[in-house]
C-alpha cells in the first residue's frame, strides 16, 4: 500500500509534535509546517522516516500555498490536514486588549486554518483516488472560555463553525472534516496550569493534565478511518480538570 500523506501545522512542538510524530508512527508520512524552522527540523530527525518540514506561517496566503504546492510536487497528494497552529493573547481584561493583539490571534487561530483548508481542498477534490480528511484543533475553549480569553475563545468558537462548513462544502469530494477539543494536553504551554491557572471564581488553582500522546493517538484513529465515516467531533481532556459541571 501506498503511505498516506499528511500535513500538520505547528508541528514544532506541543500538541503538533505528538500528532506528527503519531501519525508517523502510525505509518503516514508527514509534511511538518510552522515557523521555527529548527524545531521542525529537530521533529523530522526525531521521525527518522521520509517526512519533510516547510516552514510556513499560515497567515500568509502565499507560504500556505507555496506548502501545500510542496508537498503535492514532492508525495503527489494530501490525504489528511491536521489544522493545529494557534496563538493566544496576554492575559489581561477584555477592554485592555490591543486590536493588534486580537487580529494577530484571529489571523493565526481561525484565517490560518481557513487558508490550509482552501489549499487543501483544491489537493484533494482533483487527486486520484479522490477525497481526504481535515482535522482542526478546535480546543476545550471552542466550548467554554477560560477567563480573560476572548480572543483565543471566539476564534475556537469560530473553528467550530468552519468544521461544520467544510463537512458540508467537503461531501460532493470526498473530503470529511472533523474536530478534536482538547483539555491539558502537557505540553510546554500548559506548565502554568500545573503551576497554578486563574478560575472563574477569580482564584488561582493548578489543574491535572494528560500526556500528549493521548491526543495524538485520537488524531491517529480519526485520520485512519475509512472516508465514508467520520468523527465530527471528540473531545480528549485530563478526567479531573474543571469543565463539566460547575468547576
Amino acid at each position: 500500500m501506498t503511505r498516506k500523506i499528511a500535513i500538520v501545522t505547528g508541528a514544532g512542538s506541543g500538541v503538533g509534535k505528538a500528532v506528527a510524530l503519531g501519525l508517523a508512527e502510525a505509518g503516514y508520512t508527514v509534511a511538518l509546517a510552522g515557523r521555527r524552522a529548527d524545531a521542525l527540523e529537530s521533529v523530522a530527525k526525531e521521525i527518522g522516516a521520509e517526512t519533510l518540514a516547510v516552514p510556513t506561517d499560515v497567515t500568509d496566503p502565499d507560504q500556505v500555498a507555496r506548502l501545500f504546492g510542496t508537498v503535492r510536487d514532492r508525495f503527489g497528494r494530501v490525504d489528511v490536514l491536521f489544522n493545529n497552529a494557534g496563538t493566544g493573547a496576554p492575559g489581561v481584561p477584555l477592554e485592555d486588549l490591543t486590536v493588534q493583539e486580537w487580529r494577530k490571534v484571529v489571523d493565526t487561530n481561525l484565517t490560518g486554518p481557513f487558508l490550509c483548508t482552501q489549499e487543501a481542498f483544491r489537493i484533494m477534490k482533483d487527486q486520484e483516488p479522490r477525497g481526504g480528511r481535515i482535522i482542526n484543533n478546535g480546543s476545550i475553549s471552542a466550548t467554554a472560555p477560560r477567563p480573560f480569553s476572548a480572543p483565543y475563545t471566539a476564534t475556537k468558537h469560530a473553528i467550530t463553525g468552519l468544521t461544520k462548513s467544510t463537512s458540508l462544502d467537503g461531501r460532493a469530494y470526498d473530503i470529511a472534516c472533523g474536530q478534536i477539543d482538547i483539555g491539558n494536553a502537557e505540553t510546554e504551554m500548559t506548565q502554568r496550569i500545573k503551576a497554578g491557572i486563574i478560575q472563574a471564581d477569580g482564584s488561582l488553582k493548578p489543574e491535572p493534565v494528560m500526556n500528549a500522546k493521548h491526543v495524538a493517538d485520537a488524531v491517529v484513529y480519526m485520520a485512519n478511518l475509512p472516508l465514508d465515516a467520520n468523527v465530527q467531533f471528540i473531545t480528549v481532556m485530563a478526567t479531573k480538570m474543571p469543565f463539566v459541571g460547575r468547576g
